[in-house]
């Protein structure tokens, strides 16, 4: 937690900004606090990375979820517009991350990469990284990628799933091996997602700060 402000200080230097800072961020992070840390070093947990932020660079800052972040800039910009019904945005990359939204309104922190399936947790079992590990053909983790989003299903019976993150940009090589009631659909801003939503979120929340 030390190192990152500072290399986050010299990007704001770098782009001259004085404004607000949105930061999306692979934790549950309630109130601007850290709550876990499944990708990144266990010392984040209960740290104030709003505060940390924002003392280190001047600037007010605001911290969503990573995915919860993507999750925004498509239902603001991108596959998710105008989706009414349960929307969800699965980030598939190191892990799962999951934005969930009702009538696109965000319900945070689902972390659906973090339910358990056989033994573990699920994005152990599913994610790129996981396909990466185990030297997986794209059919064979298809058909593990279906089956974890199968069990989405279960949970949440979503209208509309959408897939970004880093494997989006290959959706090519296994759309064909998943079978869902729900439509599923790349990510239109694909890795660009959290970006642009880290800076919405940071934006709605000042606009409720000064209202």
């Amino acid at each position: 937690p030390a190192a990152v402000p500072d290399t986050l200080k010299e990007l704001v230097a770098h782009f001259g900004g004085q404004g607000v800072i949105g930061c999306g961020f692979p934790a549950v992070v309630q109130q601007g606090v850290a709550k876990t840390a499944s990708n990144i070093d266990t010392d984040w947990i209960g740290t104030n990375a709003v505060e940390l932020f924002g003392k280190k660079t001047g600037c007010s800052t605001f911290v969503a979820n990573d995915a919860d972040a993507a999750g925004l800039a498509e239902v603001t910009f991108g596959a998710g517009r105008k989706q009414p019904g349960v929307t969800i945005i699965i980030t598939i990359g190191t892990g799962l991350g999951s934005g969930t939204f009702v009538d696109g309104i965000l319900v945070p922190n689902t972390e659906l990469g973090h339910f358990q399936m056989h033994g573990d947790i699920a994005e152990r079992y599913a994610s790129d990284a996981a396909r990466k590990r185990h030297e997986l053909s794209w059919k064979k983790w298809g058909g593990r990628f279906n089956e974890y989003l199968q069990e989405v299903e279960k949970l949440f019976s979503p209208d509309l799933i959408i897939l970004g993150g880093g494997a989006s940009k290959k959706h090519e090589k296994f759309f064909d091996y998943l079978d869902t009631n729900a439509r599923v659909v790349p990510a239109q801003l694909r890795n660009e997602a959290g970006i642009v939503g880290a800076a919405l979120f940071a934006e709605y929340h000042q606009q409720d700060t000064r209202a």
